[in-house]
């Protein structure tokens, strides 16, 4: 159920669009599909923040900084569904009855709610999330639409804390790119997958400057895949059809 959004909620909103300048996008050619390891004293390196980042660059990106609980409102705007054409992405997914899926970055629950529908009576929502704040919420909305399927958990900075090959399917909506700790939180998300499970990223288009978000809180499809393919990922397809962003779609390799 949408909310009205308060002026503080607006501040958050205004930190998210599009800044005067916008720089240029990371170049669209997908990089070789072999997934390769990353030593871990090679895996981040310490930069002067920018306005929007964390100052930790992880594969030549600056991690930007995480909307806080406080931006909850905006997360279940009444334009987001014709902006972000959740009714779309939840046909691309291809959920069926039984499935388990994991919501990484959950906040309230927007995608686990609709999820959890389609894959009722017998399939699960697991909804992550590391802010014991939007945790709460998301139980309380589970609660009030009779959803029992969604299992509210709070993850780590570095871990999802799902069981192993307990998941048919996680996805990530808008998360990934602030992830402090992406490389860990992706390597936890891989163990949770059963054998040829999949994962999705959904991310605002880095190449389309039309796309009126930040820069940091864009991805282009190259540097998703840069970034899945040095864990046991094997690229699947990136699915068109949202009007502002990628989903690019992974399975655990064999």
């Amino acid at each position: 159920m949408a909310r009205a959004v308060s002026p503080a909620h607006r501040a958050v909103i205004a930190a998210l669009l599009l800044a005067p300048s916008i720089a240029p996008a990371q170049g669209a050619a997908a990089p070789p599909a072999e997934a390769r390891s990353v030593a871990p004293a090679e895996r981040y390196t310490a930069t002067p923040p920018s306005a929007d980042g964390i100052g930790r660059r992880y594969m030549g990106r600056e991690i930007s900084q995480v909307m806080g609980w406080q931006g909850a409102a905006w997360l279940e705007r009444e334009e987001r569904e014709k902006e972000e054409r959740t009714d779309v992405l939840l046909r691309l997914l291809d959920l069926r009855p039984g499935l388990v899926v994991a919501d990484v970055g959950a906040g309230t629950g927007y995608l686990s709610r609709r999820m959890a529908r389609a894959v009722a009576p017998s399939g699960r929502v697991l909804a992550v999330d590391v802010q014991p704040e939007m945790v709460a919420l998301l139980g309380q909305a589970a609660q009030r639409e009779g959803l029992a399927n969604i299992e509210p958990s709070l993850g780590t900075e570095t871990d999802v804390r799902l069981a192993p090959g307990s998941v048919d399917l996680a996805i990530m909506v808008d998360v990934y790119h602030e992830l402090a700790r992406p490389h860990e939180v992706l390597a936890s998300i891989v163990r949770a997958l059963r054998p040829g499970g999949r994962v999705v990223f959904v991310e605002y288009r880095a190449e389309d400057p039309a796309v009126p978000i930040k820069t940091l809180h864009k991805m282009s499809e190259a540097q998703i895949r840069r970034e899945a393919e040095v864990q046991p990922l094997v690229w699947e397809r990136t699915a068109p059809g949202l009007p502002w962003q990628h989903v690019v779609v992974f399975r655990k390799a064999p």
